[in-house]
């Protein structure tokens, strides 16, 4: 071979070599996505959960999405806007996360939906915050929520109450933006179909002491509609055993979750049989939920007996975002044009049934009447009583009778005596 040619050849093996060691670097490129949850405060518990739920999407796409690595930068809230938005903010302009999962609570989704407008080259998707304003009012073009919604997942829960002769209830609700959500879900049909609510009580979350609100229960209600999660419904359900309060309970989403039926005391025992409503219950029988279950015990030994809500939320969509970005190839570009695109088109069979959202990014789905029963081992689940399929933001009602009720808050709806 002339030395030529010797040349030439040496050139080719090295531009060979250079080519594959820029293709392995590709396929060892790694993408960080934020993942805000509240891991302080009233709802720590439950961030603690909605963190397993993203993890295990992750470890099911065995580390990768689009062709890359998937790193996780985890930040942590304490389900106030404020310091939502200020992890948020370390995440994105710190860290420089090209996405971001997050945030649990209500009002903590509206404040980052609000960032989210700051940042147009970032996308932002929710990890399980319920209130209605995160998308339902001033929309952000590049904040996604697969879930529904507080509101939605209390739809035909008011019907049940009243046919198992609650005509008259009591509220007891957390005064922010996802229990007026949760509530307005209840009370729409509730209250047009002859029910009363005959006071409500806001309280502050985080709320230890409630003995004035214990104090002012009225005689007459048939039940308690307690709105509470996280520690704040275990200080309740502890007080309220002990003034020796026996008035049967209806739960929130998050009243009687698992991260609720877990806590030790003698209350507990009282919650057989409390109804409640959501977007998934413990003991849906479809192989997506089984597999879901079986998948999260087996990761998680310090996990709960059943996924919570919160394991629920950010498992759908954690999914989401990573089902999007394989359906792009990883191609985040052109300010992600092409990858919210993809996500807009997303539509995929969860563990709780289909997921997929609307024209304002917000999920559609199936909201799960249930009963608190306890299992052969002892433990507590929500039993499925009924389903109600396919509901949107505006609770069944048409978009005129919607828009004359106006969203959820202190006030809306009222049916008092």
């Amino acid at each position: 071979m002339s030395k030529t040619s010797q040349i030439f050849a040496r050139s080719l093996i090295g531009a060979a070599a250079a080519f594959a060691m820029v293709g392995l670097a590709q396929a060892q490129e790694t993408l960080k996505i934020g993942l805000l949850a509240s891991l302080e405060g009233p709802f720590a518990a439950p961030g603690q959960d909605g963190m397993r739920g993203a993890d295990l999407a992750l470890k099911q796409h065995n580390g990768m999405a689009g062709g890359k690595k998937i790193e996780f930068i985890k930040v942590s809230s304490d389900a106030t806007p404020d310091k939502a938005v200020s992890s948020t903010r370390k995440a994105v302009e710190q860290d420089k996360v090209q996405i971001m999962i997050g945030p649990l609570s209500g009002d903590e989704g509206i404040a980052v939906k609000n960032y989210a407008k700051t940042q147009p080259n970032v996308t932002f998707v929710n990890g399980a915050s319920g209130a209605q304003g995160a998308t339902l009012s001033d929309p952000a073009s590049n904040f996604y929520r697969f879930n529904t919604e507080g509101a939605q997942w209390m739809v035909g829960l008011g019907e049940h109450a009243l046919a198992k002769g609650y005509k008259k209830l009591y509220l007891i609700a957390e005064d922010y933006g996802f229990p007026y959500s949760q509530v307005q879900g209840f009370m729409a049909s509730y209250c047009a179909k002859g029910g009363k609510v005959l006071d409500k009580a806001w309280v502050p979350l985080g709320t230890k002491d409630y003995a004035s609100v214990i104090a002012k229960i009225p005689k007459d209600a048939d039940a308690l509609l307690v709105v509470l999660g996280g520690s704040d419904a275990v200080n309740f359900l502890t007080q309220y055993e002990q003034t020796g309060g026996d008035k049967p309970m209806i739960g929130g989403s998050i009243t009687v979750d698992q991260t609720v039926l877990n806590f030790k005391g003698k209350r507990r025992e009282s919650l057989l049989g409390t109804m409640s409503a959501g977007p998934m219950a413990d003991s849906i029988d479809t192989p997506e939920w089984k597999k879901f279950v079986a998948d999260y015990k087996a990761t998680f030994k310090d996990g709960f007996p059943s996924p919570s809500l919160f394991a629920y939320l950010y498992y759908i969509n954690t999914k989401a975002v990573l089902d999007a970005l394989d359906a792009v190839k990883g191609d985040l570009s052109g300010g992600q044009k092409a990858y919210r695109a993809a996500l807009q088109k997303t539509d995929f069979k969860g563990p709780a049934g289909e997921v997929k959202i609307d024209a304002n990014r917000n999920g559609v789905g199936t909201t799960y009447i249930t009963e608190v029963v306890k299992a052969a081992d002892g433990s507590f689940y929500n039993k499925v009583v009924k389903s109600v399929p396919n509901i949107s933001q505006t609770l069944g009602l048409s978009d005129a009778d919607f828009k004359k009720m106006g969203m959820g808050t202190r006030d809306v709806p009222d049916c008092r005596k």
